[in-house]
């Protein structure tokens, strides 16, 4: 009797929660994409034109593009001016650092980036050598042998395998 009652009461739910749908279909792409260029020459060292300045013996370019996930700054640098003092700041998640050092000659790089912050996440990702290699990730320290001479890349920026601030300052310093 309570099961036949039970029963009885939940039919008209039943009857009553069912609702057609209509689907339409569309078939204009709801995604707009929006490119913006970038001049690629901009980014080319070797196209970079740097003038002389009595203030200043180091010649250096820095250029910073943003995206949502961060900043990438990059110093571009003659190989002539090392040994080279960078002082910078991260202050988004995603922040990178690139240093491009032009006309490299040397047989070997040394870097080392410190900071005040004890739980800095921060490291050197890559190198790119002057004949196209990379190599990565590293410590906060690097000795690494260069084949070749030409443009030498330093990619500097967080460690996703570690935890720890991302946002601060700190000094890169190369010879």
């Amino acid at each position: 009797m309570k099961k036949s009652l039970l029963l009885l009461c939940t039919i008209p739910f039943l009857f009553s929660c069912k609702k057609e749908t209509v689907t339409t279909i569309n078939n204009q792409d709801s995604v707009t994409k929006s490119e913006k260029p970038i001049a690629r020459d901009k980014f080319d060292t070797d196209n970079v034109k740097l003038e002389d300045t009595a203030v200043s013996a180091t010649k250096t370019e820095e250029i910073q593009m943003e995206s949502q996930s961060g900043r990438v700054i990059m110093r571009m640098e003659k190989a002539t001016s090392m040994p080279l003092t960078i002082k910078e700041t991260f202050d988004k998640n995603h922040d990178k650092l690139i240093i491009k050092i032009s006309d490299f000659t040397k047989d070997k790089i040394s870097a080392r980036i410190t900071t005040d912050q004890r739980d800095f996440n921060i490291r050197f990702n890559q190198i790119k050598l002057p004949n196209g290699e990379m190599n990565g990730p590293f410590s906060r320290e690097l000795d690494y042998q260069v084949k070749g001479k030409g443009e030498l890349w330093l990619i500097i920026g967080k460690s996703n395998m570690a935890d720890g601030k991302t946002e601060g300052d700190f000094t890169v310093t190369v010879q």
